[in-house]
Formats: structure tokens, sequence, C-alpha cells
């Protein structure tokens, strides 16, 4: 009996363990009952091991629907990104639009009010070579195009033409060296020049130091070069030079007009496109 109550020992426990709920079930029916050492016992072994496993549950419940949020949340950030990038985009290309348009609106008023034809043009090129100060532009001799043509905005003289061919033409910048523009001071009227010096403001040439000319005065085109007609804007006296002595003063004139920036032109087609085809006038002659 010994010898089988010990080989059996554990089956027995098990059973002991598993008849005794059963056991206390039948002895109490369905009437309740206060808990005995060994109930408090099972309980209190069971809840920190209950409360672990809910706690870890529910730990990885909440990585598990974290992560799916942020994922969702880094999605729907990246959409919007892109959607906002592209928002920008067509802003940028509305307002580059509009400004365009600006422009072109400014053109097309300007070669309404003039007394001559123009026609429009766009610069499609730089010329990198220093030594003639030079841009192209996209109309040529099928257009009407030719030689010694003046070009300029609706704020100011740009040069002229110094080479034409059928579907575009190089036009030397007021600004180059051997640019010579006759000029006058719309204020008192007094004459001169205005010479190229390069990148930078203008020369004024040719004007007698007796002459009525001051800092700020606006220079306009006299129309005595047989390139431009008169009126034209030049730009704006920015500094005086009164010696003592010479017949001539000296000072800088401020371009009207930023050569370095030149998207849209007009090509003067006024009477003197008719004197100008065969030679470039009074703005530096052969190039």
């Amino acid at each position: 009996m010994l010898s089988l109550l010990k080989r059996y020992r554990t089956l027995l426990i098990v059973g002991v363990l598993l008849l005794y709920p059963f056991g206390a079930f039948l002895t109490t029916g369905r009437r309740g009952r206060d808990p005995n050492f060994v109930d408090r016992a099972v309980i209190g072994v069971s809840a920190p091991l209950q409360r672990g496993l809910i706690g870890l549950i529910d730990g990885v419940k909440a990585v598990v629907y974290g992560y799916i949020d942020l994922r969702e949340v880094r999605e729907a950030n990246e959409e919007l990104r892109a959607e906002n990038m592209q928002l920008r985009a067509t802003v940028q290309a509305l307002g580059e639009t509009r400004a365009e348009n600006e422009r072109l609106r400014g053109l097309l008023g300007y070669a309404e009010a003039a007394p001559g034809p123009e026609i429009p043009a766009r610069v499609i090129g730089v010329n990198p070579v220093a030594k003639l100060l030079s841009v192209r532009i996209n109309r040529g001799e099928k257009d009407g195009v030719f030689r010694g043509m003046s070009v300029v905005t609706p704020d100011g003289i740009i040069g002229q033409v110094v080479r034409a061919t059928g579907g575009w033409a190089d036009v030397a910048l007021v600004t180059d060296l051997q640019s010579r523009v006759g000029v006058r001071v719309q204020r008192s009227r007094a004459r001169g020049t205005a010479a190229g010096a390069g990148k930078g403001p203008l020369r004024l040439e040719n004007m007698l130091r007796t002459e009525d000319v001051q800092e700020g005065d606006q220079i306009i085109t006299s129309g005595t070069d047989g390139v431009y007609p008169p009126g034209l804007v030049v730009g704006k006296v920015t500094r005086l030079e009164k010696t003592e002595h010479g017949m001539f003063l000296g000072g800088d004139v401020e371009p009207a007009v930023d050569t370095t920036r030149l998207e849209e032109v007009l090509v003067m087609g006024s009477p003197f496109g008719a004197l100008v085809q065969g030679s470039a006038g009074g703005s530096g002659g052969e190039r």
C-alpha cells in the first residue's frame, strides 16, 4: 500500500486538488459561501498573474493599434506633403503666368499707343562675349526685323538690331561700349549723348557745361541719331561732373531698363526703320 501511494502520489495530489472544488460545489449547492483559506490562497496566487496577463495583452494591443494609427498618420502626412508640393508648383506657375501676362499687356498697350507698328519678340539668348553686350530675340527678317532697328520696352530703350537672319536677330544693348544714343534732358531740353560703358550706368557726353542739367533729371531720346524716335525714356542722371575748365560736362545716367533681366521686347517698326535697314545709324556703326 505504501509503495502504491509513493508511486502515484503526484496523481493523487492532482486528483485531490481537482476534486476539492468539485466537492465544495456539491456540498454548497447553489448557495453562496465565504471563501476559505484555500480559496484565498488560490486567488492570491492567480490574481497577480491574471493582472499581469491582462496588462500584457492591453500593452500589446496599444502598441499594435498605435503602430497602425501612426502608420496611417504617416501615410496621410506623405499624401498631404505631396499635395502641398503640387499646389505650390501650381501657384508658382500661375504667378509666373500672371507676371508674363502683365508684361505682355504692358507691351500691347505701349504698341497700341506708339506711332508706328511694333514687333513683339522674346529674348532667347544672351551673348557671352564681353566685347559685344547683346541679346538674341526670336524674330528675324521673315518677321520684318532688320539691322539697325531700335528695340524698346514700355519702360525705356534697350538697344538696336545689329544682325538679323530669317528667324532671329541680335540686339546690341545700350550699355555696350560702342553704343551711342542721342539724348536730351526732358526738363530743360538740353541735348547730349549717352554712351555705353559696359555693365553699369551710361556715360553722359557732348553736353555743354553751361546747360541746365541736374541729378535726378530724366533723360530721353532726342531723335537725332537716326535710330531711336524722339521721346523714349533712356534713364536718369545719377551723377554730374562739372569741371572748372572745358566745354563739356560729364556724368552718369542710370538706364531705365535693367538689361540683365530682359524677357519680352518690342522692335520699333517706325519710319526710322526704313532709314536704318542699310546702315547701323548713330548707335555704334559697323560691328
